[in-house]
């Protein structure tokens, strides 16, 4: 993991969620800005696991449970387009909250996988 583009996808997954809980007070229906920027972190989510893979191999191993984070990173990739798809079949206000709960809940996910990635759990000293 990079722990730069880390810091790009956090702040990415905050930026959309917070515009789509915008868009969601001002009672708009999902639009381009919010479904494209779910979009946009999906696929850094996409680049993270090439980074997951080819990084090791470049010298920076992971230190934590590889398991715990291939889950988090695997379960962060089906999220965003879940709720893509529940934002273009229920086109309502609502949606926006849905997506603002997917970019948001990435985000955090995305932070955990970094500390996963660069401490050593308790216990396996």
């Amino acid at each position: 993991m990079i722990d730069w583009f880390t810091w790009v996808q956090v702040g990415v997954g905050l930026v959309v969620g917070l515009l789509a809980i915008g868009f969601a007070l001002a009672r708009k229906q999902p639009n381009d800005l919010t479904v494209l920027g779910l979009v946009l972190v999906e696929v850094l989510l996409v680049v993270q696991v090439v980074l997951a893979i080819v990084t090791p191999l470049n010298g920076n191993a992971m230190i934590g449970n590889g398991l715990e984070y291939w889950m988090y990173l695997v379960t962060a990739l089906l999220i965003p387009p879940a709720a893509i798809i529940w934002a273009l079949i229920e086109k309502t206000r609502w949606s926006n909250l849905i997506i603002a709960v997917a970019a948001l809940g990435v985000a955090v996910m995305v932070f955990r996988m970094h500390t996963i990635w660069f401490t050593l759990a308790p216990g396996y000293a």
